[in-house]
């Protein structure tokens, strides 16, 4: 009681002080918090609560608070048929609240699922404090349910909050809690290998302040939304924009963590692409125009080298890239194959149309937890069409691992990095 108290007290000193004198306590440990608070609140005062309160490094699963939501606000299982990506929510959400001025992490909580209520001035809607994960639940041949490397997506969503100035947190404990939610509304994980559950852990600055400044007050929740085909066209070779005076990410700036304001300014640029005819943007940067990324995608090229090898590259972590999860897992996957070489390195649109004019580009795709895997078909740059014959290979190595991925991913084979959801 004592401590509800003084947490409330916090923030609300006057209105509570009080009421905090009139409580009787055996907990020493709060009493001298509470006499202090109390005697700070008359005189207009908060105690700060870096020294008032034990710190909250991170929030524990064992914490998590469940309101489940009533009958008539569960919603009908939608057909897995028809369904698009991020158009429709399940019944729940997770919300997990930072306040420094209350010790830090706060109890997680899975509530019916509902709208935010924020400050005018929150930091998140003035100066984009803000990031997200994407991953996905895959209901397998077997019935059970399976997520891939969430660990992978939590070291980034730390990374990204750091470089943000939102407090980190334990990644093992907002997993369970992540698990714990997509197993309450299990019955929207479709029963199809085409489809799947998206999970979108989201982290925002909540501070009602206009200070360019680290977070003090945060909110970190989850939603999921039950996907399929991320394009409209289904598993089909797409074609590229590449247009040298847009660029997404620069070297020192954030290319390389998940956050909303990588995504914002590259609107603009694929309605462009769209309204020319092209499905995805290839986003070059530097006046040797290296290839960075395709979409919202990391870029592959598969082809043979000067030396008469085959070769699979991609773009090296630069701080211009971001660190997929199926990117990762591409290279560690064809690595363990020792079929043909695999290279992380600087890829330049000289090196494609050269490799083109030269009949050595076997392939070309995109990949990412979204769409795992997209064939790309061909490239408009500058005046010229480069046509990629990816979908001409007699034995496709997209497919191949598109295949492998999803294999994993639905239980078709049983692999350390699908993790089940009991």
């Amino acid at each position: 009681m004592v401590r509800s108290t003084v947490r409330q007290l916090v923030l609300r000193p006057k209105f509570l002080a009080h009421q905090l004198r009139c409580l009787h306590t055996e907990d020493k440990k709060w009493q001298s918090v509470a006499t202090a608070a109390a005697t700070a609140a008359t005189q207009g005062v908060c105690v700060p609560a870096q020294e008032s309160l034990p710190s909250m490094h991170t929030f524990r699963y064992s914490d998590t608070i469940v309101r489940l939501a009533e009958p008539h606000q569960l919603q009908p299982k939608p057909d897995a048929a028809g369904l698009q990506f991020g158009k429709l929510f399940t019944d729940h959400m997770l919300k997990i609240e930072y306040h420094k001025r209350l010790g830090g992490w706060q109890k997680p909580v899975i509530t019916p699922f509902e709208n935010l209520v924020l400050h005018p001035a929150a930091k998140v809607l003035h100066y984009a404090v803000e990031l997200f994960e994407g991953m996905k639940a895959y209901r397998g041949v077997d019935g059970r349910i399976r997520v891939f490397r969430p660990e992978m997506n939590m070291d980034r969503m730390n990374r990204s909050a750091a470089r943000a100035g939102l407090p980190t947190f334990s990644g093992p404990e907002l997993i369970k809690c992540l698990s714990r939610l997509v197993s309450i509304d299990q019955e929207w994980v479709p029963h199809s290998e085409s489809s799947s559950l998206y999970i979108r852990p989201t982290f925002i600055g909540i501070d009602p302040s206009l200070g360019i400044a680290c977070s003090e007050s945060a909110l970190l929740y989850a939603i999921l939304s039950p996907v399929g085909a991320y394009f409209s066209s289904g598993f089909q070779p797409v074609t590229l924009m590449a247009d040298p005076k847009y660029t997404r990410a620069f070297p020192g700036g954030c290319g390389d963590r998940k956050m909303g304001s990588n995504y914002a300014p590259t609107i603009h640029v694929q309605r462009e692409a769209t309204e020319r005819g092209y499905q995805q943007v290839l986003w070059l940067y530097g006046e040797d125009e290296q290839l960075t990324e395709v979409g919202t995608m990391n870029i592959f090229l598969f082809f043979i080298n000067d030396d008469g090898e085959r070769e699979l590259v991609t773009p090296n972590l630069d701080g211009l890239i971001l660190p997929g999860v199926t990117r990762l897992s591409i290279l560690e996957l064809t690595r363990s194959w020792n079929e043909f070489k695999v290279s992380e390195r600087k890829i330049t649109m000289a090196e494609v149309i050269k490799l083109m004019n030269e009949n050595r580009l076997l392939e070309m795709f995109g990949a990412g937890t979204a769409c795992i895997v997209s064939p790309v078909a061909s490239i408009h740059y500058k005046d010229i069409t480069i046509n990629v014959p990816t979908g001409s290979q007699e034995n496709p190595l997209y497919y191949r691992l598109e295949r492998a991925l999803t294999s994993i991913q639905y239980g078709r084979v049983q692999h350390p990095w699908a993790v089940t959801i009991d």
